[in-house]
């Protein structure tokens, strides 16, 4: 019983965090169900894809009615996100482990040193008028797409940090991530159900935490968007981003 609600507890931290930072928390509940329950690594992949789920769900509906999701550059990302994670899911089983942690963490390093040099907010009509910029998004797509695909992450940290390095205003890069990340999840999740079994008896409190942890985190950000905490959430981002990074070299 002790576990259960300790697992609980963990959903709800980490739904707060992920759905105000625009994340999916993919990576965070692969460590606790590898490391903290000692789950293999194909029904961890599967679990957190499947636990990740409903809070983003909930986020996306919630930030949809809010008005923060800018639907064009997301589908913009989804459009190139959606056929890495097949592909993605399908090379998995055929690229070297140490190859894919090599590529990726560098292109996180490089991603998150990206964050903290300035960017001026755009508009979305300016970033539609911009073929640079609608490449850059497809890019991030891309990269989000393969970490959910190849690793069973939720890809939230490319996705955000893309949208910020775009120039999105703060919450409208972290409530179109999440946007981005149901949709992302929901295609990763199916096709990991093939390779992995889900640990439901892990998978179940985390999940109901999660949601819990989504709904208040959607509460709060309304408030957060006026207060002067939301300036720390992109450097933090950044810190995120270049955290994963170094940690997927190691």
């Amino acid at each position: 019983m002790s576990t259960i609600i300790l697992l609980a507890i963990f959903g709800i931290i980490v739904g707060i965090i992920t759905i105000l930072l625009g994340g999916g928390g993919g990576a965070i509940y692969l460590g606790i169900l590898t490391g903290v329950i000692g789950i293999n690594a194909a029904s961890a992949a599967s679990t957190s894809l499947v636990i990740s789920l409903p809070p983003l769900i909930i986020g996306a509906i919630t930030y949809y009615r809010q008005g923060k999701i800018d639907v064009k550059i997301g589908n913009q990302m989804l459009f190139a996100a959606i056929p890495s994670v097949i592909v993605g899911s399908i090379l998995s089983r055929f690229i070297p482990d140490s190859f894919y942690k090599w590529i990726i963490g560098l292109i996180m390093i490089a991603l998150g040193a990206k964050m903290f040099t300035k960017s001026k907010p755009k508009s979305e009509i300016q970033i539609d008028n911009n073929n640079n910029d609608r490449l850059k998004a497809s890019l991030y797509g891309c990269l989000a797409g393969l970490l959910v695909g190849v690793a069973g992450m939720s890809g939230g940290a490319a996705i955000t940090t893309g949208l910020f390095i775009l120039g999105l205003e703060t919450f409208n890069a972290t409530a179109t991530s999440t946007y981005v990340l149901a949709f992302m999840s929901t295609i990763g999740m199916l096709l990991h159900l093939a390779g992995g079994s889900i640990d439901w008896a892990a998978g179940l409190p985390l999940t109901i935490g999660a949601i819990i942890g989504a709904i208040i985190a959607t509460m709060l950000s309304g408030s957060l968007a006026k207060s002067s905490a939301s300036k720390y959430i992109k450097p933090f981002i950044g810190l995120l981003a270049l955290l994963l990074g170094i940690k997927s070299l190691l």
